[in-house]
């Protein structure tokens, strides 16, 4: 538990530095219950809005917690100055919850957003997403799978399209099939053995094993619609090597999407005051999700 606590902790490193009346924050809006569980985000409002939103996956080590929010705060400042609106978005933690559980959580949690888009003034079409670590896996899982719920649903809420219009996030695990190089299989094993119940009951025939790794790993999910991806890496992680970057964002690249990877010389899985790069996220998401040019 200690190392789930430490990867979703990352961002508290930093003290907020502008004044909450700056921004109105709404706790604990439920957006999805299961098996007796509440499903809560936190919304964030600034003063002066631009209409768009960014919801942020509280994740790491596929683990959530709603106390890991306040400590999110300085990360969360350009983005409200900026105009945004921020939904903290907290899933089902492992382990109780597997990863295709905490998928069904965040397509839940963006189509209650988007459904909900009037009620909180924001554009319903131009959703973006970020996150770190597992909260950057999430967060391509969304860029890469999100899409339209059964038109026949009997909630409403779940016939809402969950697919998002940008992705902006840090070191995201994104093949767990080829994890570091070919052929390195790190399903609930190798260096993510300690996040073993995450990945639940993995089959063990093998081309059963492969099909599961494909059906939660983002990489093999790119496709001429997914949506501007922009990662952030350090090149001495050891947690999750660099090369689940690279792959993602060249195959992104092959098919004509527009992504990127900003290298950290020197970082490993996290570095000091990593959170002051969200400017970098906020640049991109004005260029790809409202449609500001940039130079």
């Amino acid at each position: 538990m200690k190392k789930f606590l430490a990867l979703l902790g990352l961002l508290s490193l930093a003290v907020a530095t502008f004044a909450a009346d700056d921004f109105k924050r709404t706790e604990d809006v439920i957006y999805a219950r299961k098996f007796g569980t509440t499903l809560t985000l936190d919304v964030f409002q600034p003063k002066k809005s631009n209409g768009y939103a960014i919801v942020h996956v509280v994740s790491g080590g596929w683990f959530s917690g709603h106390e890991a929010i306040q400590g999110s705060l300085a990360f969360y400042q350009p983005f409200l100055t900026n105009g945004y609106t921020i939904f903290a978005v907290v899933h089902g933690s492992q382990p109780k919850f597997t990863i295709p559980e905490i998928i069904e959580d965040m397509n839940r949690s963006v189509r209650f957003i988007r459904h909900n888009a009037k009620k909180y003034g924001i554009n319903p079409d131009h959703i973006g997403v970020t996150g770190g670590s597992a909260g950057g896996h999430l967060s391509l899982v969304l860029g890469t799978m999100g899409g339209p719920g059964p038109a026949d649903a009997k909630d409403p809420i779940d016939r809402e399209s969950s697919a998002v219009q940008c992705v902006a996030c840090f070191f995201p695990p994104t093949d767990f099939l080829n994890y570091g190089k070919t052929g390195e299989d790190v399903l609930g094993k190798g260096v993510l053995e300690p996040f073993k119940p995450a990945f639940g009951t993995i089959p063990k025939d093998q081309a059963e094993r492969e099909k599961y790794g494909r059906e939660i790993s983002p990489f093999y999910h790119i496709s001429s619609n997914t949506p501007p991806s922009l990662i952030l890496h350090g090149d001495k992680d050891t947690l999750v090597p660099m090369q689940q970057a690279e792959i993602f964002v060249n195959k992104a690249k092959e098919s004509g999407v527009p992504a990127k990877l900003i290298v950290k010389p020197g970082a490993g899985h996290g570095w000091a005051n990593w959170q002051t790069d969200a400017e970098k996220f906020v640049v991109w998401f004005d260029q790809y999700l409202r449609g500001i040019k940039t130079e």
